[in-house]
């Protein structure tokens, strides 16, 4: 057994020992709105239910580290005092985890995952529609639990309005824990589902990938893509130019494969790339076919 006092480490460090070890963590899908009606979208790992009556869940915005500058979600919750805490499941964790690429302020996350805003009935935020639980929530208070690089401010927000999906309800308003498959945060790239177990999760790139929205409208609205696909997509870096693509068709042969199969046989075989993560591979196969 190794022991340590945390003023023996550096913040990274007991970071991760902190979210190693004390999981798995449910997931804070939280959007929020700037004074100007800008919406953001970005996940808390650090979040819990508190109360039942009054309804109360908390969620912690974490100073970040590098520079101790604050994130936009708590900026907005701040400012507005309204946030909408969405639940995540396994269809929508790739697109959740590109929405947390640290885009620059007044982007829309939700356009970058490819999630669709869906008009909130009490607050000014909007709820994402693919999650199966959303949450409408004032904030009653925020309270900073220190001003340096990785501390944690948590945003106490309590639930004026919550919406589930039908189909997860049985007559007796309890939730299938099967058909709600959720997911929750390990530490590193590592993920929990529910009723499965371990999986990874690539973290999106420093460098920012292109986002869902960059996509060929053929690609995003794929009849065989899924949610989780784009997503993964979506965090590439650039598109392949148009000689990358000619390139890539030359050295296949792949010239009588794309006039012979349709786009729906094409996208299959592009997802099962994607599966693998062969990502530019998939991305090269889809636009040839443009």
């Amino acid at each position: 057994m190794k022991s340590f006092l945390p003023s023996e480490l550096k913040t990274k460090n007991l970071y991760g020992m902190l979210s190693g070890s004390i999981g798995p963590r449910p997931i804070a899908f939280v959007s929020t709105m700037d004074k100007n009606g800008n919406p953001n979208l970005s996940p808390y790992s650090f979040f819990n239910v508190f109360s039942a009556n009054p309804p109360i869940l908390i969620f912690s915005p974490v100073r970040r580290v590098r520079d101790n500058s604050i994130k936009h979600t708590l900026e907005n919750a701040l400012e507005t005092k309204e946030v909408v805490i969405n639940v995540v499941n396994w269809d929508m964790v790739q697109q959740v985890s590109l929405s947390s690429t640290e885009y620059d302020q007044g982007i829309n996350e939700f356009e970058k995952s490819g999630l669709t805003m869906l008009e909130s009935d009490l607050v000014k935020p909007p709820r994402v529609k693919e999650s199966p639980v959303q949450y409408e929530c004032r904030v009653n208070d925020t309270i900073a639990l220190g001003q340096d690089g990785g501390a944690g401010n948590l945003v106490i927000a309590e639930v004026v309005k919550l919406h589930i999906r039908e189909d997860l309800l049985d007559d007796g308003l309890h939730i299938d824990q099967h058909k709600i498959d959720l997911v929750s945060r390990m530490g590193g790239n590592w993920y929990s589902r529910a009723n499965q177990g371990m999986f990874e999760v690539e973290k999106p790139l420093q460098r920012q990938g292109i986002g869902v929205d960059q996509l060929p409208k053929s690609i995003r609205l794929s009849s065989i893509l899924t949610g989780n696909d784009l997503g993964k997509l979506g965090n590439l870096e650039e598109l392949p130019k148009n000689s990358s693509v000619q390139n890539f068709i030359s050295e296949y042969n792949l010239v009588n494969f794309i006039e012979e199969n349709s786009d729906e046989q094409i996208h299959i075989i592009a997802q099962e790339y994607i599966e693998k993560n062969e990502l530019e591979k998939a991305l090269h196969i889809l636009l040839a076919k443009q």
